[in-house]
């Protein structure tokens, strides 16, 4: 998907063209996602992407933000445990990967030396590692 012009300073609602609906339902986790839904991504932290990429939300425009933070820092620690945005961005949806062979590459150029801390701390890479065949 090639990306619009400065799409770092717009929302994911502007990006997607979709506004929810309002929930009212009392959920910390549901509220935060409505939140940042509405601001600039460039304006993320570690931790919003770690959110929202958890809830499989925008991925099309925070995959490759995730990317770059992880290309600096692979063990990136948003908020609960180092590591905790790289699990987060490999426990994506399989079908993200194979609609997106770019973004898988560099996720893949970007771990394939750390298999063994990627073990310890079990993250689980069946769903990541589903589409090696078709981009190796």
């Amino acid at each position: 998907m090639k990306l619009e012009n400065n799409w770092r300073n717009k929302t994911i609602e502007n990006l997607e063209k979709n506004k929810w609906s309002a929930i009212d339902f009392d959920s910390h986790l549901v509220k935060r996602t409505q939140e940042l839904r509405k601001i600039p991504i460039n304006t993320f932290t570690a931790e919003d992407l770690r959110i929202m990429i958890g809830q499989q939300i925008g991925l099309a425009y925070l995959i490759p933000l995730a990317l770059e933070i992880l290309a600096e820092d692979l063990w990136t620690e948003a908020n609960f445990y180092e590591g905790d945005l790289l699990n987060s961005v490999l426990k994506i949806d399989t079908k993200f990967w194979e609609d997106n062979k770019n973004y898988w590459l560099i996720l893949h150029d970007l771990i394939k030396n750390s298999q063994d801390e990627i073990d310890q701390n079990k993250f689980d890479v069946s769903g990541f590692y589903k589409c090696k065949h078709q981009f190796l």
